[in-house]
């Protein structure tokens, strides 16, 4: 860990007790304050230095919470995954006052102080949290407290994760050198190059490396005290998924598909359930604007249903607001005007087809009307499927369905893709949306798959807004 990254940690403490104090101090001038206080007078009679003895003290409590969250782990965590650590973290601070409060009733009871101090407190410890990552982020820009690392490999994942690291300097890496492979001489040329260079990290990005010369560099990274990582290739992430069980007293493994089984499967239905029933309603305004701006630009229905293949291979009717023409639009109305239409569209793939393999992209498609071309944009068309969220044929996280003859061109390994229910967001759609070739999209869905977490989900959802909003931007 370089000594920037572990300042900034350290830096982290002290800011989250200054924010914490404020936000106590916020909630209670915002309650005796005469605007508040006009609307329901203050009952109680707790002096401010007394209320900030007491506020303190919290803050101080509320610190080792964060701890146990996880919120001063060394490293470089993602910002929006602190910030939904902050948000449960705050959330379980506030239960341990009222429980308090309701222990020890001599101390005020002021339910709107408690509310207000926890709103705040989760906006000014995320802002402190956004003040800290911005300026590492400038200062890494510049090259200050950069991870140096020097790249093993010759192979298409190599060439990914250096051009990665090459445009991103807020990543926090700086190549050195990038070697092909690793034997005696660049064993050498390493030795040389750490007289000169400091070298924190020895990737290696080729996953199909010979194995003894894998455990070479392993042996030489740990006798020159450098950190060694790899990329590791398909089998390699699927046995690390193991599941140990007896059968007539022999060993049996089972390689896991993925995490969403059991309790999994129960906390996720739970967590799509509860998210889009609130979606559904902060977005019914927008969703009703959208509905208008539909029917008065082009005839024919606001919304457009298309079969889809989900969990298991199970076809649904996935609900979009409708963004073609409706004559042109696949699937619906009369069999011949279906047939024309998929005619036409075939016609479309083989001219304007920007998307090779299963899934098809067509570029400047010339069935997309005025407003459609704005909601798909900004992704509106996709809201309707919160209802298909709800009512248990997708998930608000997971790999994007497809149609059943994109699902039929899946290569084998592919179909694992279907083990899962599908989302309306997803890891493919944070890191690079409709850019990305599908194979590599498979690749992204395919760890999600294996790597399932609620804080996965919950750092996606946070993500999609800025990836929506400014599409040629990499999300934070």
């Amino acid at each position: 860990m370089k000594k920037t990254g572990l300042i900034f940690t350290i830096l982290l403490v002290p800011i989250d007790f200054l924010m914490l104090v404020l936000a106590a101090v916020s909630a209670y001038y915002l309650r005796v304050g005469s605007l508040v206080a006009e609307i329901r007078p203050v009952i109680y009679t707790l002096k401010l230095s007394e209320y900030l003895s007491y506020a303190f003290l919290v803050a101080i409590i509320w610190l080792i919470i964060f701890a146990l969250a996880g919120l001063y782990r060394i490293g470089r965590p993602k910002l929006n995954e602190e910030i939904a650590k902050i948000f449960l973290a705050c959330s379980t601070g506030i239960l341990t006052i009222i429980v308090a409060i309701f222990l020890q009733r001599e101390l005020f009871s002021s339910r709107f102080i408690i509310l207000a101090a926890w709103a705040f407190a989760v906006i000014y410890v995320t802002i402190g949290r956004i003040i800290i990552f911005e300026i590492q982020k400038s200062l890494l820009m510049k090259g200050v407290g950069a991870i140096n690392i020097i790249l093993i490999g010759n192979d298409k994942n190599t060439q990914i994760i250096a051009e990665e690291f090459k445009q991103n300097p807020k990543l926090g890496y700086n190549i050195i050198r990038i070697f092909p492979t690793f034997n005696e001489q660049i064993k050498r040329e390493i030795i040389n190059l750490k007289k000169t260079e400091e070298i924190d990290e020895i990737v290696q990005a080729d996953p199909n490396l010979n194995r003894q010369i894998t455990l070479d560099l392993i042996t030489f990274t740990e006798e020159n005290h450098i950190i060694f990582k790899f990329s590791a290739d398909i089998y390699q992430t699927r046995t690390s998924r193991l599941a140990i069980d007896t059968m007539a007293g022999m060993p049996i493994f089972e390689i896991k598909k993925t995490k969403l089984e059991g309790w999994g499967w129960i906390y996720k239905r739970i967590f799509d359930i509860i998210g889009s029933i609130i979606l559904i309603i902060l977005t019914f305004p927008l969703m009703l604007l959208a509905a208008v701006a539909i029917k008065i630009d082009s005839k024919g229905p606001i919304f457009y249903k298309n079969k889809r293949v989900g969990q298991r291979g199970k076809e649904f009717e996935l609900f979009k607001f409708r963004s073609m023409y409706y004559e042109m639009s696949t699937g619906v109305g009369s069999p011949e005007q279906q047939k024309k239409s998929l005619e036409y569209e075939q016609k479309l793939i083989e001219e304007k087809n920007t998307r090779p393999g299963a899934v098809y992209k067509i570029g400047e498609d010339p069935r997309v009307t005025r407003v459609g071309k704005f909601i798909r944009k900004y992704s509106i068309d996709e809201l309707p499927q919160f209802f298909n969220v709800l009512i248990g044929q997708m998930s608000l996280v997971g790999p994007r369905p497809h149609q059943p003859r994109e699902v039929a061109q899946y290569q084998k390994a592919q179909y694992h893709l279907l083990d899962i229910k599908p989302g309306v967001t997803g890891m493919a759609q944070i890191s690079g949306r409709s850019d990305l070739q599908f194979d590599e999209e498979a690749k992204l869905d395919t760890y999600y798959i294996e790597n399932w977490s609620i804080w996965l989900d919950l750092r996606i959802i946070l993500r999609t807004p800025i990836v929506v909003l400014w599409p040629k931007r990499k999300a934070l």
